[in-house]
C-alpha cells in the first residue's frame, strides 16, 4: 500500500481542496478504510457529509526523476446530498501552468482535465462516469501535467483497490 503515515499530513489539505468546490471549510477527515493502494475518507462540510477516496503515485514513477514533486493525489469525491457522483480530481503539490490541460490515461482511453492553481478536474463532466468505469476496469492510470514553471510531469497510479474504495463511499450519507 502506497498511502502511509507521511501522507496523512496531506489528507487535511486534500479534504480542504475537495471541499473548496462548494466553498465550505472542511473538518478533519475520518478514515473509512484502506483498500490496497486506495484509501477512503469522510468529513462534514456545511451540514452535509462528503466522502472521497484517494491514492498517491506509485513510488518511483514520478517523472522527471530529478525534480521535487512533493505529494500528489488523485481523488474521487462523492457528495450524495449535492448530486455529485464520483468527481475525479488531480491535486498537485505545486502550481499547475495556467490554462494548461492535464491528461489522465487508462489503457487506450484518455481524459482531458482543466487546471486551476494546484488542482485539475475533468474538462467535460459528462465523461466522469467513463473515467470512473475505466479506473475500475484498469490496472494503472497515468497523469500528465505541466507545472507553473513549464516542467512536463508524469505520475503512474495503481488502480488496485479503487473499486472497493469507490464502493465504500458510494452511499455517502
Amino acid at each position: 500500500m502506497f498511502i502511509d503515515t507521511k501522507v496523512t499530513a496531506g489528507l487535511m489539505a486534500a479534504a480542504m481542496v475537495a471541499s473548496s468546490a462548494v466553498g465550505a471549510w472542511a473538518q478533519t477527515p475520518t478514515r473509512i478504510g484502506d483498500y490496497n493502494d486506495w484509501s477512503a475518507f469522510s468529513y462534514n462540510s456545511g451540514g452535509s457529509k462528503v466522502c472521497y477516496t484517494l491514492s498517491v503515485p506509485i513510488p518511483g514513477s514520478e517523472k522527471p526523476a530529478d525534480v521535487n514533486h512533493g505529494t500528489n493525489f488523485f481523488i474521487v469525491t462523492q457528495r450524495t446530498t449535492q448530486n455529485v457522483s464520483y468527481e475525479p480530481q488531480f491535486m498537485a503539490d505545486y502550481g499547475l501552468k495556467d490554462a494548461s490541460k492535464v491528461t489522465v490515461t487508462i489503457g487506450d482511453q484518455s481524459f482531458s482535465f482543466f487546471t486551476k492553481d494546484k488542482s485539475a478536474w475533468a474538462e467535460n463532466a459528462a465523461q466522469e462516469p467513463a473515467l470512473v468505469a475505466a479506473m475500475k476496469a484498469g490496472a494503472k492510470m497515468t497523469v500528465q501535467a505541466i507545472s507553473a514553471r513549464g516542467t512536463n510531469t508524469s505520475y503512474d497510479y495503481s488502480l488496485s483497490g479503487v473499486t472497493a474504495a469507490l464502493n465504500a463511499i458510494q452511499d455517502c450519507k
